[in-house]
């Protein structure tokens, strides 16, 4: 059989992607190297109500909301925010998976399951999927088109020649017991997760998300931030099973070609700041969907039609992308005493008020909050003092 359309990968995206395209009324399979969508994932899925009322996400899938956050400085001085509605929100990762795929399922949509791609080969009119290593033996799924949505460090990726994520590092994550956490957690310093963060977030009651990332040794670094938290009692015990991931900073140079494109975690698109990349992800499957559509309608796959996409992603997400990595490597640069000093100047001066009743600052873009930051003359000694060319583009 020929597909119109063959997406590697049955997460979020993958299966955004094609439950669009065969609402549009195209032959759509996805290809699955997981034998169960409801396996778990090193994700703490965390996103903001703006991509919950955009794309419509099912409460069911939902843990819980979140209105407030603390965020502790590396001497434990503590920023609370806390907005009166609801600005975020937990999703049970493994039921969102099941719950997108089976919006595209009712659409048609094909799932093979325990398939994992092994290969692309391009041909004049079709691509080839080589699935090594199912149940079934080798497999070959063709299709006029190929979407890569397989997930952070693809080798697909590679192979086609489009290279890797411009810069990426490790997260890790364990569930943890708890003692009753009731808003999210955010713990900063070089002696907890060096040049990044850790989280603690609530997911039901007594249960919570624990994780960091960092450019070394995270799983070490949760460890025992996991022991001191136990020894507090905070949490129940530091002997939860950890679980890894790679997070992409920046996005592939290139995300298309003849026949094929990428998209989500595999191109990279996830914010800087904080590695999340299930609103991104959403939002390129989007403009994928509708820049595929017009060329399956025009049979015209080449890289100079898909390169369209490409420029309308960029459009909408390029300089967020590019603002929120400068604020990201700012923030890497900086010593656990400016991040101190950063914390005494926000509480001292009302920052952390201030912006909390800014109405055009939301959790979904940090691109606003880091020009604001930056534009508080409280903190320009801090900012002055490294060295960190500023990204060149829009500015609003």
């Amino acid at each position: 059989m020929l597909y119109d359309v063959a997406v590697a990968g049955g997460g979020p995206v993958g299966s955004w992607v094609a439950y669009r395209l065969a609402g549009m009324g195209h032959k759509v399979v996805v290809v699955e190297k997981k034998a169960d969508l409801r396996e778990p994932v090193c994700c703490t899925g965390i996103i903001g109500k703006e991509c919950v009322d955009r794309f419509d996400i099912d409460e069911d899938v939902i843990f819980r909301w979140a209105n407030s956050a603390s965020i502790s400085s590396p001497s434990g001085t503590l920023i609370h925010l806390q907005r009166q509605e609801p600005q975020a929100c937990i999703l049970d990762r493994p039921a969102f998976n099941v719950s997108l795929a089976s919006r595209a399922q009712d659409r048609g949509v094909e799932y093979l399951l325990s398939s994992p791609v092994n290969g692309i080969e391009g041909r004049d009119d079709r691509v080839r999927l080589k699935c090594e290593g199912c149940e079934r033996g080798t497999e070959f799924i063709e299709a006029r088109v190929a979407v890569i949505a397989s997930g952070f460090g693809s080798k697909l990726v590679d192979e086609l020649g489009l290279g890797g994520a411009g810069d990426s590092v490790m997260g890790v994550q364990a569930e943890v017991e708890t003692g009753g956490v009731d808003e999210v957690e955010v713990y900063l310093g070089q002696k907890v997760a060096p040049a990044f963060f850790a989280w603690l977030v609530p997911t039901s009651p007594k249960r919570a998300l624990m994780g960091l990332i960092s450019r070394c040794r995270p799983g070490f670094y949760l460890r025992r931030l996991m022991s001191s938290l136990a020894d507090q009692g905070k949490i129940a015990s530091a002997e939860s099973e950890l679980s890894y991931g790679g997070v992409a900073l920046k996005p592939l140079t290139k995300t298309y070609s003849n026949r094929v494109i990428v998209v989500g975690s595999a191109a990279g698109q996830a914010k800087p700041t904080t590695g999340g990349g299930i609103y991104y992800g959403l939002l390129c499957a989007d403009i994928a969907a509708d820049n595929l559509h017009r060329a399956l309608e025009s049979d015209n796959l080449s890289a100079k039609s898909l390169a369209n996409y490409q420029k309308r992603w960029k459009k909408e997400l390029g300089w967020e992308m590019k603002l929120g990595y400068w604020g990201r490597r700012f923030y890497e640069l900086l010593s656990d005493r400016k991040i101190d000093r950063i914390f005494d100047i926000i509480k001292k001066n009302g920052i952390d008020e201030s912006l909390l009743k800014a109405d055009d600052l939301n959790f979904d873009w940090h691109g606003r909050v880091i020009l604001r930051l930056i534009g508080y003359g409280a903190l320009s000694s801090i900012v002055r003092s490294v060295k960190l060319p500023f990204p060149q583009g829009r500015k609003n």
